[in-house]
């Protein structure tokens, strides 16, 4: 395997230890708020806890909808949790959203229980951590894929917008990340035809979306993709209908950006036999469907997490927006079956790793930049 492999590929080893230590500890692991039965039922779900208790600070992250358990992106945000608790000190909480309205009271109950920082995950949440933050301007939070910002904008023109000084709203290139997945697909596909299953519509799943199609006009323009929303992030029996459907018009590659209805697309693909590829996102899901499961588009959500809580920790904690791409290690495809692909498939990702990195290539981020995207001579 080329050295040079690491320079695409998100290295979460470490986390997936988090991750199973995150879901099995303190009562969070079935995903039924621990200790509190449902689950952040407006605002006095369950709360699980985890940690070694050797200092005061209290790490609370607030699920979206989907919960703990859904091999993504919760699930990560819990693993840096935890991560925060393990080796700075104090206690890992969470407390579980079963639905929007949730939010603000699951949130306002992590600040009124002493948070020494509170973790909002997924861009739905991103107006009641805004409402909450400005409740409590003493108060510091974390948002994950969204912006918490007094929105002082307009629809069409978000320049005015001031982001919040207590929240540390993290974004992440999936586009990055997604063309790098990309490129394993179009270059893996027989058939030419490939699937995409978004959950809602909403930019961070959008980003995925470009950086796969611009991907695909790059390394084989001949490939045609199909895509569709199943209007929830927690609905595998609708992701995997989808699946089954792309599948049965000639698909041999389906690209799952759903939460944790994504786990339909694995069972899909897993009933279907060899030949049947899924693709996933944020982290490694190759346990899902070992015989099927082709790469993933990760994000480094535990990470950045940690980072903040370690900022918190020494003093040097700040609000506003941070993104994380290819250049900063946040993004990139799964590390645990790269060196399973074909070496001139780990060549071309390394390829255009680097000319992301470099900035030679400018990977689009909304589906108007997809539409002007003019692919980078072969």
């Amino acid at each position: 395997m080329s050295v040079r492999r690491l320079r695409g590929v998100v290295p979460l080893l470490v986390v997936f230890a988090l991750v199973a230590a995150a879901c099995n500890g303190g009562g969070t692991g079935d995903g039924n708020g621990g200790n509190g039965g449902n689950g952040g039922n407006g605002g006095n779900g369950g709360n699980g806890d985890t940690g070694n208790g050797e200092a005061d600070f209290i790490w609370f992250m607030v699920t979206d909808q989907a919960g703990l358990g859904d091999k993504g992106f919760n699930d990560l945000a819990f693993a840096g949790v935890s991560q925060a608790a393990d080796e700075l000190g104090g206690e890992a909480r969470v407390i579980e959203s079963a639905e929007q309205a949730q939010y603000v009271p699951n949130l306002s109950q992590a600040v009124s229980s002493g948070a020494t920082m509170t973790v909002g995950v997924g861009f739905l949440i991103a107006d009641a951590v805004h409402e909450v933050a400005a409740a409590n301007p003493d108060a510091k939070f974390v948002l994950i894929d969204a912006v918490s910002a007094d929105n002082a904008g307009t629809p069409e023109d978000f320049s005015d917008d001031i982001p919040d000084q207590n929240v540390q709203s993290v974004l992440f290139k999936e586009h990055e990340g997604a063309f790098l997945a990309g490129v394993i697909a179009g270059m893996t596909t027989e058939t030419n035809q490939l699937g995409f299953v978004g959950g809602i519509e909403i930019p961070p799943v959008v980003r995925f979306l470009t950086g796969f199609q611009s991907a695909l006009e790059t390394v084989n323009p001949e490939a045609n993709v199909e895509v569709a929303y199943v209007g929830s992030f927690n609905d595998p029996a609708r992701v995997k209908e989808v699946t089954n459907g792309y599948y049965d018009t000639g698909a041999d590659v389906v690209f799952e950006v759903a939460g944790a209805g994504g786990l339909g697309s694995y069972e899909a693909a897993k009933e279907r036999g060899p030949g049947f590829w899924v693709m996933g996102t944020d982290t490694c899901k190759d346990q899902l469907a070992p015989e099927n499961f082709l790469t993933s588009a990760n994000k480094d959500v535990s990470g950045s997490v940690f980072k903040a809580a370690q900022q918190v920790v020494d003093g040097t904690f700040q609000g506003g927006v941070v993104s994380y791409g290819l250049a900063e290690d946040g993004v990139g495809v799964c590390e645990n079956t790269f060196g399973d692909l074909p070496q001139e498939v780990q060549d071309a990702v390394n390829l255009y790793s680097d000319m992301i990195r470099s900035g030679e290539l400018v990977v689009p981020a909304t589906l108007e930049e997809l539409e002007a995207f003019t692919p980078p001579a072969g």
